[in-house]
């Protein structure tokens, strides 16, 4: 257990390295900052050469990478060409928001998956099947955005139950998570009947019902615990993918998360910003996935990790 632990920590060393390089390299294709920076006026050469230098962007490519590869061991990515703040600051302002939004949406999405991939599963080939996959069908084809905004419209507008937008408070989460959940539901329902197929499916369970275990009993302490595994590993990586992929989301409610966060600092060609939210972004997704892994043994003891392969 240890050692591969240890072996994964290596090689989450060597996959943030890697994304490290990319982000560094591919957001100076962009464009140059300073530029954008003086666009409403006509700096002269000294003004463009001075920023230049009070950015660090006179050093050559080699050495910017060096000093920021020195930030990110120490989470100093160094400071917003904007606004002068600590770009450590600014997503760790927005971390709160982020981490709300996304467990908001993971726990709306899993108390309309669960139920409906089960009873699925469990009444296949019957009308309650085909209305939840037909449900799980819309939930897939429903634009986010166009959810949010009824929603704001019905709720907010029209009923005024809740805010339209902002971050204050639990009633203000519930509109942006409701609109996440919806989304990720009806895939992670899907998911949950067709693990839930295959598991039912299998010897054991059968030898269960034969003992004279009740049908729900058997459906949840057996089937149901065997069949999450696949849905484990779906929803780490979905909770990691909404740590950085709320933007539309994010747009409609005006919620101050992390990926609104990096999009204005690309509109602004804001290189420190930029880096920073990417990669801490970044090493939460290797996190989950480390987590994800390790909690296999946990929800099925015959799973060793580190062996077999692992």
């Amino acid at each position: 257990m240890i050692a591969y632990v240890t072996r994964r920590l290596i090689h989450t060393v060597f996959v943030v390295l890697a994304i490290s390089i990319v982000i560094f390299f591919s957001i100076r294709l962009t464009g140059d900052p300073v530029t954008v920076m003086f666009s409403a006026g006509e700096p002269t050469k000294e003004a463009i050469a001075d920023l230049t230098a009070k950015l660090g962007l006179d050093k050559p490519i080699w050495v910017q990478y060096g000093i920021f590869l020195k930030g990110l061991f120490t989470l100093d990515f160094g400071e917003s060409f904007r606004s002068g703040a600590p770009v450590t600051a600014l997503i760790f302002e927005r971390l709160w928001a982020t981490l709300a939004l996304a467990l908001g949406g993971i726990v709306v999405a899993v108390a309309i998956a669960f139920p409906v991939g089960i009873i699925s599963a469990v009444k296949r080939g019957t009308p309650v099947d085909f209305f939840g996959r037909i449900f799980s069908l819309i939930g897939i084809s429903f634009p986010n955005f166009w959810l949010g905004i009824m929603l704001i419209l019905i709720f907010a507008v029209t009923l005024q139950w809740l805010p339209a937008s902002g971050f204050d408070g639990f009633s203000s989460l519930i509109l942006p998570s409701i609109t996440l959940g919806m989304i990720l539901s009806g895939i992670l329902a899907r998911l949950v009947r067709s693990s839930m197929l295959e598991v039912l499916n299998q010897q054991y369970i059968a030898t269960a019902k034969s003992k004279g275990i009740s049908d729900w009993a058997v459906i949840i302490k057996h089937a149901f615990r065997n069949a999450l595994l696949p849905t484990v590993t779906f929803l780490g990586l979905q909770f990691g993918s909404l740590l950085g992929g709320t933007v539309i989301v994010e747009q409609v409610f005006a919620w101050p998360g992390i990926g609104r966060l990096i999009i204005d600092a690309i509109n602004q060609r804001d290189y420190p910003v930029i880096q920073g939210g990417v990669i801490f972004l970044a090493i939460i997704m290797v996190v989950v996935n480390l987590i994800v892994d390790l909690s296999y043994s946990l929800i099925d003891p015959r799973i060793k990790v580190g062996r077999g392969g692992r």
